[in-house]
């Protein structure tokens, strides 16, 4: 049993109660982690807060860049543990987990290039007496509540930002989740961080978060996760008037024309819901395949969905893992079960392949209308909805008819659709002839109820920075009190 601790300012803080992360695999407790009070999540909004206004907030943004740099070296260094720990988490392929891990240096290096390059502006006042001017400020201590299903990459895309910023940061993971994110911190103290800079508090109880995200000591929170829970966090937020990011769930749309490579079509079909077992916010649910294709397609995707090698997530033959914990694999069976009794086509999987576990087999079911659950419903696990449509106006009114609009993903070879296509879809990300990529320097983000605000590229840097204006009286004369000039 690994046991880990928070990190509260410069302190390691084991706590005085306990909860255990299950091995989804295995189904046995493999790390023991601390159960956070109310009164360290105050301290860990006091160290943050301490950091900001002493040691850290008086740093250069060169001088802050340096030290982003540093810890990206550290993270590599760590890369095989810290992914271990989050595949032992999540259950997650081995393979996926450690590119995200060994990929996550370059996301520390973009930011710490901005670092030093926030820039104000000078503004033309429209008198002569007055100069004017903009500077851009770190918004301050932000709390952070993490996913279970990527928790080092979904951080990353909080802190990298928050820290060139000149932001301090209070991490509170996912129950389900944890241990890759405490381990995280201890790379900070190496690293040559201040104390305060990057605390963790951790905790099988929602009051933890709840604490954390009403805190008055917070300033900004970033929040990723399902919609209900999004929008308790902002409502909580809102209560101190701190702003909220929110990057919340999706129901995305993978859509077909029969002018596309077919067999990419079909293996981005495959990759967009089956990869990390349909358990990302980012995954191809819905197949939107044109009625002249939809055969071929179909039986392409299912015949590769039924030959996925499902099994222990460690081993590199594994192209699936297991659910991550039993209460997400019983919404699954609930979905499927629903969509079955309603008169829906599993065409392949539907069950659990008899390996017991936490194992779901890829499913796909078709013979469904896009106001059935298993087509508005973010169900988070490997099930593909198969729809067809007859055109481009009716792929774009299916595409757009959901509460969600993270991403969609289009394949054709007609260049001058895909242009009208990506403009017409209500999403934050559009992938043409590809889908489920990521990278340090695209704004990744929702519309709708997948939430506001940006994550990623210089775009997510600006959701830790708050503008304030300048005027400086150049003259020295006195006005009219009474008078607004």
């Amino acid at each position: 049993m690994r046991q880990v601790s928070m990190q509260i300012g410069a302190e390691r803080r084991p706590g005085t109660a306990t909860f255990s992360s299950i091995d989804p695999y295995t189904g046995e407790p493999w790390a023991v982690l601390p159960e956070a009070t109310r009164a360290d999540v105050d301290d860990a909004v006091a160290a943050a807060r301490a950091a900001f206004e002493g040691e850290w907030g008086a740093l250069t943004g060169t001088a802050r860049g340096r030290l982003l740099r540093r810890l990206g070296e550290l993270i590599a260094e760590s890369a095989d543990d810290l992914a271990i720990a989050e595949t032992r988490d999540n259950g997650k392929l081995l393979r996926e987990m450690g590119g995200q891990v060994r990929g996550l240096p370059a996301w520390y290096d973009y930011y710490a290039g901005l670092a030093d390059k926030i820039d104000g502006r000078v503004v033309d006042t429209g008198r002569g007496d007055f100069f004017g001017y903009v500077s851009r400020e770190p918004v301050g201590v932000v709390a952070s509540i993490l996913p279970w299903n990527s928790p080092l990459l979904l951080l990353t895309f909080k802190l990298a930002p928050a820290l060139a910023a000149g932001c301090t940061m209070i991490a509170k993971p996912s129950e389900q989740a944890p241990v890759s994110i405490l381990l995280l911190a201890e790379l900070f103290e190496k690293a040559g961080f201040p104390p305060g800079v990057f605390n963790t508090v951790s905790g099988a109880s929602r009051q933890v978060g709840e604490w954390l995200v009403s805190h008055p000591g917070v300033d900004h929170v970033s929040f990723t996760g399902s919609e209900a829970t999004g929008a308790a966090v902002a409502k909580a937020a809102a209560g101190h008037l701190a702003p909220a990011t929110l990057e919340l769930g999706g129901k995305s749309a993978n859509i077909v024309f029969p002018d596309a490579d077919l067999a990419a079509a079909a293996n981005g079909l495959v990759a967009g819901i089956f990869a990390a077992a349909g358990q990302t916010c980012i995954a191809g649910s819905r197949g939107l395949v044109h009625q002249d294709v939809y055969d071929e397609i179909l039986e392409r995707v299912a015949d590769r969905a039924a030959r996925i090698v499902m099994g222990d997530p460690q081993q590199p033959e594994t192209e699936m893992g297991p659910i991550c914990f039993p209460g997400q694999l019983q919404k699954i069976q609930k979905f499927v079960a629903e969509a079955r009794d309603a008169g829906a086509r599993i065409v392949t999987g539907g069950d659990d392949r008899d390996m017991g576990g936490l194992f779901f087999a890829p499913t796909i079911i078709a013979d469904v209308t896009n106001d059935a659950p298993v087509c508005q419903e973010e169900i988070f696990g490997p099930v593909l909805s198969m729809l067809r449509f007859k055109d481009e106006e009716e792929a774009v009114a299916l595409a757009n008819d959901s509460r969600y609009g993270l991403a969609a993903g289009l394949w054709t070879r007609d260049i001058q659709r895909a242009f009208r296509m990506t403009k017409k879809l209500r999403v934050g990300t559009v992938w043409v002839n590809a889908y489920r990529t990521l990278n340090f320097a695209m704004p990744f983000g929702g519309v709708k109820a997948s939430g506001f605000g940006r994550e990623n590229g210089s775009e997510g840097l600006h959701e830790y920075l708050r503008d304030k204006a300048v005027w400086i009286e150049m003259t020295g004369g006195t006005r009219d009190p009474f008078v607004l000039g």
